[in-house]
């Protein structure tokens, strides 16, 4: 019995990066100037040359670690932790992306600016009389 660790498929792990991100092979080709052919044989090989595994990590939008040690295992639990934690998903119940507070000093600072127009207009008009 051996204990040998069977390498990674790197071509499976950018097929299924490509298919999440809803990218065909394509437009992938495209993005890197070649074939959707080229793609679809890059997609079947277990290994990768280093330089046009930076190209397509770059034109897909993610690192050569995240291609190298791509895991659907990891996928789910992530997206599974996600609903766990930052809500129900029945209730659409998510998490705030962004700080309320800077929305309501952004929103303060747009009506005091639009204030002072309103009062140099005035003046304006004030002194032209």
């Amino acid at each position: 019995m051996s204990t040998a660790i069977k390498p990674k498929h790197i071509g499976r792990n950018i097929s299924r990066i490509r298919e999440l991100k809803d990218m065909k092979q394509e437009a992938l080709a495209q993005a890197l100037g070649t074939s959707q052919q080229t793609i679809s044989a890059i997609e079947n090989s277990e290994t990768v040359e280093e330089q046009k595994l930076i190209e397509i990590a770059n034109a897909l939008g993610v690192s050569v670690e995240a291609i190298k040690n791509f895991s659907e295992e990891a996928v789910f639990n992530i997206i599974g932790n996600t609903f766990q934690d930052h809500g129900n998903i029945t209730t659409g119940n998510y998490g705030c992306t962004f700080n309320p507070l800077d929305k309501v000093v952004e929103l303060y600072e747009r009506l005091v600016q639009a204030e002072k127009d309103k009062v140099e207009y005035l003046e304006k008009l004030l002194n032209g009389k």
